[in-house]
């Protein structure tokens, strides 16, 4: 049985700033790739909550390298998966504590 994916409002502005900014660098082909490989991991993940590997165990945070630059991190909650963060691996990764 498939889970319901939910976005953390943490996480909805962090893949809209990882959009804007593959927008204005690279266009909108590259953003329609994003969003596109983005939504097929969600359906993979809905499937599989634990494709992702252990990130933070005393929350039980898992995180999955979407692209080389960008990593999604997730939890599990009953019958939901709730995406905590997409993660741009160019920042400070202090940042993602």
């Amino acid at each position: 049985m498939a889970l319901e994916i939910k976005w953390s409002k943490r996480a909805d502005k962090s893949f809209d700033r990882i959009i804007e900014y593959l927008h204005a660098e690279w266009g909108e082909q590259v953003v329609q790739a994003f969003v596109r490989k983005t939504y097929d991991f969600l359906e993979i993940l809905a499937e599989f909550p634990e494709i992702g590997s252990i990130q933070v165990k005393e929350k039980a945070i898992r995180g999955f390298v979407l692209i080389k630059q960008v990593i999604v991190f997730y939890k599990v909650h009953g019958n939901s998966i709730i995406l905590i963060d997409f993660f741009d691996t160019r920042q400070d990764p202090k940042k993602k504590e």
